[in-house]
Formats: C-alpha cells, structure tokens, sequence
C-alpha cells in the first residue's frame, strides 16, 4: 500500500506539472481546461496519496506488532434495577 501511495504521488507531481505547463495535455477530455481545475484536482490527488500513505505505514506497524485486527472494547451496558414486589396488604 506504501507503493501504491509513492507510485500515486510521483503521478500527481507530473500531472500537476504537465497541466501547468499544458492544461489541455492533463484534461484532453475537457472542452476549456484551465490552471485552476489542474490545481483542484491536484489537490483531491495529493489528499488521497498523503491518506494512502499513512494507512499502509498503519497497518505495516500492525503487522510487525502481531495485531491483525484490533479486538472491539467492551462498553458497559446500563440494566435497569429489578422493581419491588408488591407488598402485601395490611391487615
């Protein structure tokens, strides 16, 4: 998954350069590209390989670890107190 992440981020730089240079070359299938729809999507890119990245460093540490999956927490359940019999009538 680190892979994935450093493969994406090298894609991105160059997309990011190429569409600065040339918008039209990056978006081919837009009508009218422009430098600012390069930036945007640059940054939805950036975000997804940062996220990518962090998530594999996350789950190598857990398998150095030994944990392949977290075990859920207990969370204690309220029971409602048991109600009184009802008392005899007095006499």
């Amino acid at each position: 998954m680190v892979l994935a992440a450093i493969n994406l981020g090298i894609l991105t730089l160059l997309f990011f350069i190429i569409g600065m240079i040339k918008p039209g070359w990056a978006l081919f299938f837009v009508n009218k590209p422009g430098r600012l729809t390069i930036l945007a999507v640059t940054t939805v890119f950036v975000m997804i390989s940062v996220t990518l990245y962090g998530e594999g460093l996350r789950r190598e540490k857990l398998e150095k670890t030994g944990f392949t999956k977290i075990p859920p927490s207990t969370v204690p359940v309220p029971v409602p107190a048991p109600e009184k019999p009802p008392a005899a009538p007095a006499k």
